[in-house]
């Protein structure tokens, strides 16, 4: 196309029918950008369609049902090295079983990946942590990378990311906070810390509230650095590098530090890291 776009009744046409025939909003819009689209006109042709997106039809897959105490966990019975939780082929490339860590490769597709980091993109702002002192959340010099959270649900990628999860760690949709996209530039990290919410902290009564407490996270690399940014596990001398489509699993069982679940983001040195990250709860979040 050329540098001098504009949107005729036959383009517009042409966006409508592939909406109509089922594709993807966040497939179209790459699609788009590879033929040489401009990037605000196929986001301006999109928005003029709205009423034709697919819409989200998912399958029926009942969700797991989940005893007092358990924890998020996939079936690796017989050292399973490949589970197809959706159809999905995903890898099994390492297991540790105290603290329990999981790298799972191939999670993410690598168009899933694109589509989030597009949709993402327009809606970032600079990271928070849980305010220690108040309630509500707060900027931290310990995170600097910028952020923002998809709903629950919120468009077609994001939920069939989300029931794949639930399918492969056996633990319900329902008990799954919004996925947290974060982009980290060179130099931005996120120094060692726990996942959990301490029970100390002023916001912890008004969070706990939501769900219960957080007993696992995944953290799915949307890209693949060229240097830095793994995530870490200090206490027991683990980097996971980040590739992209790969995800890294850990659970904790108690709000303690015993659980050997200290990590972080290490620093990009070069380029730029894109991550998505999902917490499970005990219970349902609202």
């Amino acid at each position: 196309m050329s540098n001098s776009q504009y949107l005729t009744p036959e383009l517009r046409e042409w966006v409508a029918a592939q909406l109509r025939n089922g594709i993807t909003r966040e497939a179209l819009y790459q699609a788009m950008l590879t033929s040489g689209w401009q990037s605000d006109l196929a986001q301006q042709a999109l928005a003029e369609h709205r009423p034709f997106e697919a819409p989200l039809t998912l399958p029926e897959i009942p969700e797991p049902a989940i005893e007092a105490g358990s924890l998020p966990e996939p079936d690796l019975g017989e050292q399973r090295s490949v589970l197809l939780p959706d159809g999905h082929r995903v890898e099994i490339l390492m297991a540790l079983q105290r603290p329990r860590v999981i790298v799972f490769g191939n999670l993410l597709s690598e168009q899933e990946c694109d589509a989030i980091v597009t949709n993402a993109g327009q809606r970032l702002a600079r990271s928070e942590t849980v305010a220690a002192q108040r309630e509500g959340s707060e900027v931290n010099s310990a995170r600097t990378s910028e952020g923002m959270f998809f709903e629950r649900g919120e468009n077609e990628v994001v939920a069939r990311i989300e029931r794949r999860i639930a399918t492969l760690l056996n633990w319900p949709v329902r008990n799954g906070e919004g996925l947290q996209v974060l982009r980290y530039r060179a130099g931005a990290e996120y120094q060692p810390h726990y996942d959990y919410f301490d029970p100390r902290h002023a916001s912890s009564k008004a969070i706990l509230e939501r769900g219960g407490q957080r007993v696992a996270t995944i953290v799915m690399y949307l890209n693949t650095p060229p240097r830095g940014g793994a995530t870490v596990f200090p206490d027991i001398k683990l980097d996971v590098m980040a590739q992209k489509g790969n995800a890294v699993f850990f659970s904790y069982d108690r709000p303690d530090p015993a659980t050997l679940t200290l990590h972080g983001g290490a620093p990009v040195v070069e380029g730029e890291k894109w991550v998505a990250t999902k917490w499970l709860r005990q219970g349902e979040f609202v």
